[in-house]
C-alpha cells in the first residue's frame, strides 16, 4: 500500500480460477465434492489487470446439502465472551442479507473502478450458522502470545503453503517490522500465511467474506457499520497518520458490536478473489472461489488517497490486490470460532 500518502491502487496479480469442488484453505466446505482442482492462469504483465474476458468463466453455485445444519446455540446478536486466550469476541447469529453492492451505489475512486466492479452484483446470502468474532482486530499484544507460544517453530498451525513461506523466510524477524507500533494497536505487517497460522492456535480460523460483511453490515446490509451516512468521526479513515488503539471509535461499532470494521487497519480474509464470483449467486455460506492468487482484504485502512474513507470504509469493499505472501502496514486481521 506505501505510506499514508501514497495510492492504493491496481497492482500485479494472477487471475484467480473459481472451481467450485475445492475447498478454500483453512475454511471447510459446506458440501464436498470430488474434483480436481484447476491451475491458475499465467500471470498479467506487472502494471496491467486482467480484463473480464481474460477471467476463466466460473463453474455455477455449489448445490447445497440436503439435511439442514445444526442449528446455532440461541443467543442474542452481540453476545460477549472471552475465548480460552483471552480474547473478546462477539455473538454474529445466522441470518440472511444482501452481499456486495449494485452499479452505481457508490463513486469510487479512479484507482478503485475495477475494484468496484468486483462487488456486483449485490445477492442475497444466507449464513446458517452463528459464529463468534472478534471483538476487534488482533493486537499486537495478542500476536505476541503467539510469536512466545513457539506458533513460527510449530509447523502444526501451518498450512503447507503457509509452512513452506515460513522456511523459506529462514531466521528474517517476524512479523515483519515495518510499523512502530503500540501493545493496542492492531497487529499490521502480517501476510495472510501469519494470520492462518494464528487464527489455528486461537482455535478458529479466519472469517470467509460473507461471515466479515455480514458482521459489519447485519440483516439490514448497512453501507457502513454504524449505517446508511457516512461519519469520518466514527472510523480511523480519512487525514490518519497511522494506526490508533482498537476500539478508539466505540460509536462505529456494527450492529452486534464488532469495532473497527472500517478503517483503522484493513483485514484479510479467507477467501480467494476472482472478479466473476458474485455472478456465481452462491446464496448459502459461499467460501469464494477454490483457488486464486490474491486473497481479499475488507474495511478499509487509516490514512487512505484521495480522501476515499466513505469508498473503502463500506461494508461491501474488498481489495483484490495482494497475494496471501503479502504484508504492510495497512492490514490486519480478526478470526471467528465456531466453538
Amino acid at each position: 500500500m506505501g505510506r499514508a500518502t501514497s495510492i492504493r491502487g491496481p497492482g500485479c496479480l494472477l487471475v484467480a480460477v473459481a472451481v467450485g469442488a475445492c475447498a478454500a484453505p483453512g475454511v471447510p466446505t459446506a458440501t464436498p465434492v470430488a474434483s480436481t482442482c484447476a491451475r491458475a492462469p499465467e500471470p498479467t504483465p506487472c502494471g496491467a489487470r486482467p480484463s473480464d474476458d481474460l477471467t476463466t468463466p466460473a463453474p455455477g453455485p455449489i448445490e447445497a446439502e440436503t439435511a439442514p445444519p445444526e442449528p446455532s446455540p440461541q443467543r442474542d446478536p452481540g453476545a460477549v465472551r472471552k475465548d480460552a486466550h483471552g480474547v473478546r469476541q462477539v455473538w454474529v447469529p445466522g441470518g440472511v442479507f444482501r452481499m456486495g453492492s449494485d452499479e452505481g451505489s457508490a463513486t469510487p475512486p479512479a484507482w478503485a473502478a475495477a475494484t468496484f466492479r468486483s462487488e456486483h452484483p449485490a445477492h442475497e446470502v444466507a449464513l446458517r450458522r452463528g459464529y463468534w468474532i472478534d471483538a476487534t482486530e488482533v493486537t499486537v499484544a495478542q500476536f505476541a502470545a503467539f510469536k512466545t507460544a513457539g506458533g513460527y517453530a510449530d509447523e502444526t498451525f501451518w498450512s503447507a503453503e503457509g509452512w513452506a513461506w515460513r522456511q523459506d523466510m529462514g531466521a528474517s524477524p517476524l512479523p515483519k517490522p515495518c510499523l512502530q507500533q503500540q501493545q493496542d494497536e492492531p497487529q499490521a505487517c502480517v501476510t495472510w500465511y501469519e494470520a492462518e497460522a494464528y487464527a489455528r492456535w486461537r482455535g478458529g480460523r479466519l472469517p470467509t467474506e460473507a461471515e466479515w460483511e455480514f458482521a459489519a453490515r447485519g440483516p439490514a446490509s448497512r453501507v457502513y457499520p454504524w449505517g446508511d451516512e457516512f461519519d469520518g468521526a466514527l472510523a480511523n479513515l480519512d487525514g490518519a497518520a497511522g494506526p490508533v488503539p482498537v476500539g478508539t471509535y466505540p460509536k462505529g461499532a456494527s450492529w452486534v458490536g464488532a469495532l473497527d470494521m472500517a478503517g483503522n487497519a484493513m483485514e484479510w480474509v479467507a477467501d480467494w478473489w476472482s472478479r466473476g464470483y458474485y455472478a456465481q449467486g452462491v446464496r448459502d455460506d459461499p467460501t469464494g472461489p477454490a483457488t486464486g492468487s490474491i486473497k481479499i482484504e475488507k474495511g478499509g485502512w487509516w490514512g487512505p488517497p484521495d480522501d476515499a474513507g466513505p469508498f473503502i470504509g463500506r461494508g461491501a469493499f474488498r481489495l483484490d490486490e495482494d497475494p496471501p505472501t503479502y504484508s504492510d502496514h495497512h492490514i490486519g486481521f480478526r478470526i471467528v470460532s465456531t466453538a
